[in-house]
């Protein structure tokens, strides 16, 4: 069941080499399931989405947006495709979320500027290189910056990746063969213990996303571990209403056998409720 994870840099062809990795590999690839997600469940359009991604966003939209819920609601749609398996991801830090599970292919598909430039105006049907290049630069600089924010990596660092293909010197054939051969290596070859840590990490995922979603407990940040449908809490929360409330929303999640309730309570609780709230 092939994971494949790559990045998405605007005119470097990833889309190209996704689209036809999946056609040679027989596998699903990821098309408008994450921006769908995300936006049904933040109750917003997909088009705010889609220009927070892209660094289009207005102040006001950028400052009003709240980004814990855009991560955690990604993370939650990711995780549950990989966890489908016989897929390729592009975009959405898939390569940062997925890297820890063994049997995902982790790529970097990049070009030069300048390839990616022409690659814009052609798609765009302008002459207007200034403006090509100002938009990649753009959307370069939304990318990073989400990356730093959300994972503290440099985007683009060649050690984040398992494989990074340029292609301003191969063809879109030749780096789907490249991965090709990568998938085949005995390095990426799924266990039942590789298998078992992404489902886990689903697992996780969904806990995290459904007590975001519920307004008793949107504001609890707490340490969630699970291990074949069994679920730990751990943290400290305000009193014994949350404790029993965080405890219950991660019981009612899918897939959720049984809730190992370690949570502690605030000795202070004026102080910590205050601080919730900063």
């Amino acid at each position: 069941m092939p994971v494949i994870a790559l990045t998405q840099e605007m005119g470097s062809l990833a889309k190209d080499v996704s689209l036809k990795l999946a056609e040679t590999l027989g596998l699903a690839v990821m098309r408008h399931e994450v921006i769908e997600h995300v936006a049904d469940r933040m109750q917003v359009s997909t088009s705010l989405i889609g220009r927070l991604r892209g660094g289009k966003a207005g102040l006001v939209e950028r400052l009003t947006t709240d980004s814990r819920s855009v991560a955690l609601y990604t993370a939650e749609e990711l995780f549950a495709l990989a966890d489908r398996g016989n897929v390729v991801l592009r975009g959405w830090g898939a390569t940062c979320l997925l890297r820890p599970v063994p049997h995902v292919v982790c790529v970097r598909i990049t070009r030069s500027l300048k390839k990616r430039v022409e690659w814009l105006m052609g798609d765009l049907e302008t002459d207007d290189a200034e403006f090509a290049e100002a938009e990649i630069r753009r959307s370069d600089q939304a990318h990073a910056a989400r990356m730093h924010a959300q994972f503290g990596v440099t985007w683009g660092d060649p050690v984040l990746y398992d494989l990074v293909l340029n292609t301003d010197r191969l063809s879109v054939e030749s780096c789907v063969e490249q991965i090709r051969l990568m998938v085949s290596r005995p390095e990426f070859a799924e266990t039942p213990a590789s298998r078992a840590l992404l489902a886990n990490m689903a697992l996780e995922a969904r806990v995290r996303a459904a007590l975001k979603e519920h307004e008793a407990t949107r504001d609890i940040n707490v340490t969630i571990t699970a291990n074949q449908g069994e679920v730990m809490l751990r943290g400290i929360v305000l009193n014994s209403d949350e404790r029993a409330q965080t405890e219950a929303v991660a019981a009612e999640v899918s897939g959720v056998s049984g809730v190992h309730n370690q949570l502690r309570l605030m000795a202070s609780t004026r102080r910590f409720a205050s601080a919730k709230q900063t």
